[in-house]
């Protein structure tokens, strides 16, 4: 919230029909309404217990992860490649992973799955299950972006965590109801506005290498219990989104929500009327939550070695050595060949300055490529998409 602004407008999209003195009215879509109002549902996670209300799953277990999520939050949004606390990243996903799970889009999506009508036993499963996207995001690519170069900072919704896979459009299966696109799925962006201003994008390696591939299907080794590895030195950060990007963001958050928005600004929660497009494909030219691909690297294999002569090795996407896929040549030299074309593609729609960087090359952003190596890159897109053609016209 900005300096001095003690109330949101609280937008519900799908207000309640009333009826008062024989007259029928709708309730009005948008009011200001203090922090502690919004998003406020009495008794969501309460539930009898012998005839007595028992709030002990608020009480205990959201109130250690909101505790612990309130720090990692507040590291990320205010990151630098300097900073790495394995503990706070830990707490980071955990809370991501609960705060996607505890709203009522996501305690509707358990109940689907569990298909028992019981709210405790939904809640139960609810914290067995609490783990269950951090292994994916973890093996993601970063990236931390803020609005610096916009007039429009972000909107929040019921479902803050929100998913976006632009080959499920908002009406298909993957979609309706209380589904999300499986963040599993090569194409799709998990986002989480940290703050008015910065947002943490998730992105599947697969993708990131190779936006050419089909975007729903599931990215290599999708298990979804098993430890993994993360370097800080790899988030990007420096991109500055511009008020079309941002307002292309919100308008994602305002279709993905469930029944509620927020913003400190009135027209913030009308995305849709600064659009020339809402195509679902062509935000960003289909690009809009990608990382810098030109900052990329294949490889990504992780040995290590520890006291007493024991060691662990993890493939790119968190393969073990005896697991197939571990070395896989084929989807390596497929992928190498199409990381190479996307950084060309990249060159030729954002020019020679990276919206975006890592701390890998102890380089400060932003970076420029140089007059010769941006003009290799834009020969090299020229003949990707004159074979293209040529292919095509076969």
């Amino acid at each position: 919230m900005p300096p001095n602004r003690g109330k949101y407008y609280y937008m519900d999209l799908n207000p309640e029909l009333k009826f008062s003195n024989g007259r029928k009215f709708t309730r009005r879509s948008v009011l200001e309404w203090g922090p502690k109002s919004c998003f406020a549902q009495d008794n969501l996670y309460t539930y009898a217990e012998q005839g007595i209300e028992n709030i002990d799953i608020e009480r205990f277990f959201f109130g250690e992860i909101d505790r612990e999520g309130l720090p990692a939050v507040n590291m990320f949004a205010n990151f630098t490649n300097s900073d790495v606390d394995k503990k706070l990243l830990e707490n980071m996903v955990r809370y991501m992973s609960v705060q996607k799970l505890r709203t009522p889009k996501g305690l509707g999506w358990v109940s689907s799955i569990s298909k028992n009508k019981n709210r405790y036993l939904d809640l139960v499963l609810m914290q067995k299950i609490q783990y269950m996207f951090c292994t994916t995001w973890v093996e993601c690519i970063w990236q931390i972006a803020d609005t610096s170069k916009s007039s429009v900072g972000f909107i929040i919704s019921d479902n803050p965590v929100t998913v976006y896979n632009r080959e499920c459009f908002p009406g298909s299966r993957d979609c309706r109801n209380f589904n999300d696109p499986d963040i599993r799925m090569n194409a799709t962006h998990t986002y989480f506005p940290l703050s008015l201003n910065k947002i943490l994008i998730l992105t599947n390696l697969s993708w990131a290498r190779n936006p050419y591939q089909n975007g729903k299907k599931l990215r290599p080794n999708p298990g979804l219990y098993r430890p993994t590895m993360f370097s800080f030195a790899d988030i990007q950060t420096g991109r500055s989104l511009n008020t079309e990007e941002v307002i292309q963001i919100n308008y994602i958050t305002k279709t993905r929500a469930h029944k509620y928005l927020a913003s400190p600004e009135k027209d913030w929660l009308y995305p849709e009327g600064y659009l020339s497009s809402t195509l679902w494909n062509s935000f960003g030219g289909g690009y809009l939550f990608m990382p810098e691909p030109r900052d990329l690297y294949m490889g990504g294999e992780v040995y290590i070695g520890y006291e007493g002569g024991r060691s662990d090795a993890y493939s790119a996407y968190g393969h073990r050595p005896w697991q197939p896929g571990f070395r896989d040549a084929e989807r390596d030299k497929r992928d190498a060949r199409a990381l190479d074309r996307f950084k060309a593609e990249f060159a030729r729609l954002n020019g020679p300055t990276w919206r975006g960087m890592s701390a890998r090359f102890n380089q400060k952003a932003p970076h420029v490529d140089s007059a010769e190596h941006h003009a290799w890159l834009l020969s090299e897109d020229r003949e990707y998409r004159a074979k293209k053609r040529r292919n095509r016209n076969r």
